[in-house]
C-alpha cells in the first residue's frame, strides 16, 4: 500500500497545526505561565507558547505571547474567540473593522480584553525596556477541527461588525446588566484592571464572597472573576471541562477531587498560576494571603450564550427562575458541596496553612464540617 492509498483518520488538526507552528507546548495540571518555555512564533512576530491545560476539554487552549520591549505583533485575524489576560507589562493593542473604523486601548498588569471576532487586530509593547507577557484562552481547537483549513480560518473575510460594541467598550466602561447573585454581567470588551473592578454579592457560593460575570465583544467565550474575603474560603462544586482559572490578586490553593477519591489533588496558586477543574471533578478554593484574592476563570461557553445544556445548566439552571448547578447544594440537586457536608479534612488542613501564613481564620459563623 502506498503513501497515498493509505487511509486518513484519527486526525487532530488543531494538534497538527501547532506542531506546524513550531510552538513549545506545555501540558500539566497547574501551570506558572511565568516559567513556561516560549520560542519565536514567525506568524505573530513575538515569542510564544501553548498551553494545554491537562482535563481542558477538546475545545479550548491557551495562547503565550511575549512581546519584546518596543516590539508588536503582526496583525492577524481569525475565526476563533480569545481572551486575553495582560500577565505583566503595558502596552496597546489596535482592532481594525472591515468599515476602516479602528479602535485603540492601552492595558497593563492584570488587564483583560477580548477582540471582536475576525476583526483585524495589533498588540504593541509600550516599553522600551521590558517585555509585555499576555496570555490568551481560545476555542481554537474546536474551531480548528471543525474545518481544518487554516486559510479559511485565517483568511476568511467575513465582517462581524455586529460585535464591534459601543465606543465605549474600548475606553474601560462597560454595562452592567443584573439578572441575580452570581449572575450578574459586566458587558464590555475592555477591563482596564482586575484587581480594581467593582464585584457584586455571591452569598450561595459561600463566605461573602463576590463576583461578575463578563459578556466580551458579544462572544460565546466565558470569563467571570471572583473574590474570597480574607480568612475565608469557597464551598466545593464541580461542573464540566473547559475552565481555565488563574489567580489575579492574593494567593492561596485549590483542592481538586472526583466523586469517590481517597485523596486530593492539591494546587497551590498565586498570580501567574493556572490550573483546569476536569470534567466533574470536584474543586474548592482557599485563600491563606492577608489580602483579598480574586482569580479569573476563563472557558467556552458563557452566561449570554452557554453552546452546551451542561453549561446552561451549570451557569443558570434550565428553568426560568432557577440558580445554576455551581451554586444549588447537591442536597437539592445541584453540584455544590454545603460546607456542612465537606469532608472534615478540608477544614483540617486549610486552618493549618493560616496557622503557617500567620492569618486570622474568619469562618466561625459557618456551619463548617470538622
Amino acid at each position: 500500500m502506498t503513501e497515498q492509498e493509505k487511509p486518513i483518520y484519527g486526525i487532530d488538526a488543531y494538534l497538527e497545526w501547532v506542531k506546524k507552528e513550531g510552538l513549545p507546548v506545555t501540558e500539566d495540571y497547574g501551570v506558572d505561565l511565568f516559567e513556561v518555555p516560549i520560542a519565536d512564533w514567525p506568524r505573530y512576530g513575538c515569542k510564544g507558547a501553548a498551553v494545554h491545560l491537562k482535563g481542558r476539554c477538546d475545545y479550548s487552549n491557551m495562547f503565550l505571547f511575549e512581546i519584546a520591549p518596543g516590539g508588536s505583533t503582526i496583525l492577524q485575524k481569525h475565526l476563533y474567540e480569545d481572551v486575553y489576560y495582560v500577565l505583566d507589562g503595558r502596552g496597546s493593542t489596535q482592532v481594525e473593522f472591515a468599515d476602516g473604523h479602528k479602535h485603540t486601548f492601552e492595558w497593563g498588569p492584570k488587564s483583560l480584553f477580548a477582540v471582536p471576532l475576525n476583526a483585524k487586530h495589533r498588540h504593541f509593547n509600550g516599553s522600551g525596556k521590558t517585555r509585555a507577557r499576555l496570555v490568551s484562552t481560545t476555542d481554537m481547537p474546536m474551531v480548528m477541527n471543525l474545518f481544518h483549513n487554516e486559510q479559511f480560518v485565517f483568511e476568511n473575510d467575513f465582517d462581524f461588525l455586529e460585535r464591534a460594541g459601543k465606543e465605549a467598550y474600548y475606553t474601560g466602561e462597560g454595562d452592567l446588566i443584573t439578572v441575580r447573585p452570581g449572575q450578574h454581567m459586566w458587558e464590555t470588551n475592555f477591563v482596564p484592571d482586575l484587581a480594581s473592578i467593582e464585584l457584586k454579592a455571591w452569598g450561595d457560593r459561600g463566605a461573602g464572597g463576590t463576583n461578575i460575570m463578563f459578556v466580551l465583544a458579544d462572544g460565546s467565550m466565558h470569563a467571570h472573576i471572583s473574590e474570597m474575603p480574607v480568612g475565608t474560603y469557597k464551598k466545593g462544586h464541580r461542573h464540566g471541562p473547559g475552565y481555565h482559572v488563574m489567580c489575579t490578586t492574593g494567593h492561596g490553593y485549590s483542592l481538586l477531587w472526583f466523586e469517590g477519591d481517597k485523596e486530593f489533588l492539591r494546587i497551590d496558586w498565586k498570580h501567574g498560576v493556572v490550573f483546569p477543574p476536569a470534567d466533574r471533578q470536584f474543586h474548592q478554593h482557599f485563600n491563606t494571603s492577608k489580602e483579598p484574592a480574586r482569580y479569573l476563570a476563563t472557558g467556552v461557553g458563557g452566561l449570554r450564550y452557554p453552546l452546551t445544556t451542561a453549561k446552561r445548566r451549570s451557569l443558570m439552571g434550565l428553568k426560568p427562575g432557577e440558580k445554576g448547578a455551581v451554586s444549588t447544594s447537591m442536597k437539592e440537586g445541584g453540584d455544590q458541596v454545603e460546607y456542612e457536608d465537606q469532608d472534615p479534612r478540608i477544614h483540617r488542613i486549610w486552618l493549618e496553612e493560616m496557622k503557617k501564613n500567620g492569618v486570622t481564620p474568619k469562618m466561625e459563623k459557618f456551619k463548617v464540617a470538622q
